[in-house]
Order: structure tokens, then C-alpha cells, then sequence
């Protein structure tokens, strides 16, 4: 508890699930906290569950508040470059998140992810073998369940997933092993620069016993020196694939653990996730072979190249967490398609450059269905473009003309906020319209 001694005010700002679990969480320490909460929305989610005696002011920051506060706490989805939270920095006043406030009261071993692409599945995946493994495993972060919650399970391992906005805020969580999985254009709408971008996600190494680093992606190599284990899909590095007579294998530190077929998750990328949670489990000293039959027999995480409907022949396919470029661009590299794809691509850009995906669909037989806000960006990427105002749009004109061997693909590298509350709400809205016209 050395952390809070001189803190008696603390302020809250956000709230929604994150700010929920904070305020709940500073409510059971053993010591007598003031705890307020700000959030700019009129409405904010959560408000009716807040416990009594907790003060909340909506709709406007309170810098009376603020600058009153011993400590403030942040939502990740609040920059530190906010003006109001810059007062806040420039008063001297310490600026945390949720993850920084774990980092002070966890006691058990813990596994953290980030990248741009594939950590909710490294994640859920990780958490899945742990626990096959026969360990009792906390998950959660920027997935599921918040990670201050975590805190009142009895856990044997916690396994984070944790976004760039989230480690704006940590300082000092220990971590037995971090990943960091890809870097690609995210975010720009945030970040000053991809390099702004970059430095956000190196924060999860400081602290970390052992750093996973993708050898194919030079980019999440931390600027300083630390005890690196390389994976990748292209090279022989510590985890990484190898081919033995006739077979591929994830290998790590030369011995074979499993063979590629063996996964039911489909995709390159996925065989890289994989190795990545060979690699984490391994270095936490945690007997991955004790879990491999999850590892095979795991399927994925809903809306992530999820197939929600198959008829006839015609698979539909919700992949709404590719809310970047680089997602739908790995989604794309892992079909395996005897008939014509119908991608759906759209909503809010958050920014991006879309040109890259172009070659990709030059090389497949695709008619691009391009929807919400920024559709029209895509309009110039492939002769096939045609464009909708929504989802349903698009499935009612594309619904009467599939075939057998082909796909509908809601892969849409683009965030949902213009048309959605969260990708998660898109995914659901695509599967249901999968169910009535498939």
C-alpha cells in the first residue's frame, strides 16, 4: 500500500466498464479514499451503478476537481494530450489508468500482449492452453473482463491483453513476459506519428523478465537492450516454424511441439499467434505441452474470421475486430476460395491510408461492397467497388446473386463508431443479417 500514502483525493475520469471497475476497486482498499468521477458525456454508461456516495459531474470537465485530486485515474479512451489533462500533468498531480493501478496490488505472475493486429486471440489463446495446463487463469485488459476485477479471482497466472492507449498511463507493471506482436497504421487520429504510435506499445517491456519480439516485424524491438526471444513465421529464430520431412512444426528453442495441421485456427497469422503463445508460456515456466490439445482444437474469438453462417456452399464470414488496415489485410491472406469474395469494407478510417490493400484484392476474385463513412476511400481501390450506405444495404443487393464456393466477408479495416456503439455490436448486426439470408 506504499503507493497511496499522501493520497486522500482521488478523481476518476471516465466511466463505462473501466471507470466502473476503477471506482469499485479504490472503494475496497483498506484505506479512505475521496473518490470522484468526471465524465464529459451527459449520459454516461454505468452512472446508475456507481455506489452511493460517490460523487459524478457529466456532461463537462470539472478542473476544480481535477486540480483538487492527490491522484487522477483515466479512461484509456481519454489521450494524455487532452488540454484538461495537460492542467492536470503541469500541476504536478500523478496521471494513471487501470493497468498502472493493477500493477500496484498484483501479487501472481503476470503475461501481458500488445501489437497492432492479433492480441485479443494471442491473448484468449494463452489464457486457453494456461488453463488446460491446469493453472487457474485471470483474463482480461482491453478484452473481457477489466483488469482490476481480476484482482478478486485466485489466480495462479494473469494474462493481459493491453492497448496503446492503456500503456500511455503504466509505468511499473511486472510482467514474467510481454509481446509485442506487429506494428501497423492505427490510430493516427491519436498519435502525432507512427513513431508517437510505437512508443506507446514499447511501454509494456520496461518491467518485463522476458520480451517476445517479432523478427519479422523489426519494429517491436524494444529501443534498449533486454533479454529478447524472437519468433517468426519467415526465419529460424527461437520460436519460430521449421519443416521436418514433409511437415511444418511450431518449433520453440529447437524442439517441435506441434504440427501446423494440427491447429484448427486457419491463416499465417494465426500460425505466428501461436507461436507467440508457445513462446509466452514457456518463459512464465509453464509446461505448454500439458495444453496442447486446446491449442488445437481452439477455434478463435467471435468476430474474428468467425464463419457465423454456411449454406449451400456459401460461407459468411465475421471478421469486425479488423478495425486497420493490417487486419484485413491478414484475413485476406488466409482465404482459401473456390468461388467470388464479397468484402465489406468501410466506417470510420480513424485516418488510414487504404491503398495498400489494393494489390491484395487485385490478386482475388472479389467484388468490394464499400459502406459508412470513409467508404468512399475504398471506391478507388479495385475495378469492382460499389458502394452502400450500410450493411444491410449491401447484403440484400449481394444476397441474390451468391453462388456455391463463395464468401461474404465483413472484414471492414475501419473502426464501427460512426454506424455501431463498438465492433462487437457491427459483428453481431452482420451475423444476424447472415442468418436471415443465408
Amino acid at each position: 500500500m506504499q503507493q497511496w500514502q499522501g493520497i486522500d483525493k482521488v478523481v476518476v475520469v471516465g466511466l463505462g466498464i473501466t471507470g466502473l471497475s476503477v471506482v469499485k476497486h479504490l472503494l475496497r482498499l483498506p484505506v479512505n479514499l475521496q473518490v470522484k468521477v468526471i465524465d464529459t458525456r451527459v449520459t454516461p454508461p454505468g452512472q446508475e451503478q456507481l455506489p452511493q456516495g460517490v460523487d459524478c459531474h457529466a456532461g463537462s470537465w470539472r478542473m476544480d476537481w481535477l486540480l483538487e485530486a492527490d491522484l487522477v485515474v483515466t479512461n484509456p479512451g481519454i489521450a494524455l494530450a487532452t488540454p484538461e489533462i495537460q492542467q492536470v500533468l503541469a500541476a504536478n498531480i500523478p496521471v494513471v489508468g487501470d493497468i498502472e493501478l493493477f500493477a500496484w496490488h498484483v501479487n501472481k505472475p503476470v503475461i501481458a500482449i500488445t501489437g497492432s493486429n492479433g492480441k485479443s486471440t494471442v491473448t484468449d489463446l494463452t489464457g486457453v492452453v494456461a488453463q488446460a495446463a491446469g493453472l487457474n487463469v485471470g483474463v482480461g485488459g482491453n478484452i473481457g473482463v477489466p483488469a482490476l476485477d481480476l484482482l478478486e479471482l485466485d489466480a495462479d497466472l494473469y494474462v493481459l491483453e493491453l492497448s496503446s492507449f492503456q500503456l500511455e498511463t503504466t509505468a511499473s507493471l511486472p510482467l514474467v513476459a510481454a509481446a509485442f506482436l506487429n506494428l501497423s497504421e492505427d490510430h493516427m487520429d491519436r498519435y502525432q506519428s507512427m513513431a508517437d504510435y510505437r512508443q506507446a506499445k514499447l511501454r509494456i517491456f520496461p518491467h518485463a523478465k522476458a520480451c517476445v519480439v517479432n523478427a519479422d516485424d523489426q519494429q517491436t524491438y524494444p529501443d534498449e537492450s533486454r533479454t529478447l526471444v524472437e519468433f517468426s513465421i519467415e526465419h529460424a529464430t527461437k520460436a519460430c516454424v521449421t519443416v521436418f520431412e514433409g511437415r511444418e512444426y511450431l518449433t520453440f528453442d529447437g524442439e517441435r511441439i506441434l504440427a501446423v495441421e494440427q491447429l484448427s485456427l486457419v491463416g499465417r497469422h494465426n500460425v505466428a499467434n501461436a507461436l507467440v503463445v508457445i513462446a509466452l508460456l514457456a518463459e512464465a515456466g509453464i509446461n505448454v505441452k500439458a495444453g496442447l490439445e486446446a491449442m488445437k482444437s481452439y477455434l478463435g474469438l467471435t468476430h474474428r474470421c468467425q464463419v457465423v453462417a454456411d449454406n449451400q456452399g456459401i460461407k459468411w464470414v465475421n471478421d469486425s475486430k479488423a478495425t486497420n488496415v493490417a487486419s484485413t489485410l491478414a484475413a485476406l491472406s488466409g482465404l482459401n476460395l473456390t468461388g467470388k469474395l464479397y468484402l465489406l469494407a468501410g466506417g470510420d478510417g480513424k485516418g488510414a491510408d487504404f491503398s495498400e490493400l489494393s494489390p491484395a484484392l487485385a490478386c482475388l476474385n472479389v467484388q468490394l461492397c464499400c459502406f459508412g463513412t470513409d467508404g468512399d476511400q475504398f471506391m478507388p481501390l479495385h475495378h469492382s467497388a460499389k458502394r452502400f450506405d450500410t450493411m444491410q444495404e449491401i447484403v440484400e443487393w449481394a444476397a441474390p446473386q451468391l453462388n456455391h464456393g463463395d464468401m461474404v466477408l465483413l472484414s471492414p479495416a475501419c473502426a464501427s463508431f460512426d454506424q455501431f456503439n463498438n465492433f462487437m455490436a457491427r459483428g453481431d448486426a452482420f451475423a444476424e443479417l447472415a442468418q436471415k439470408f443465408a
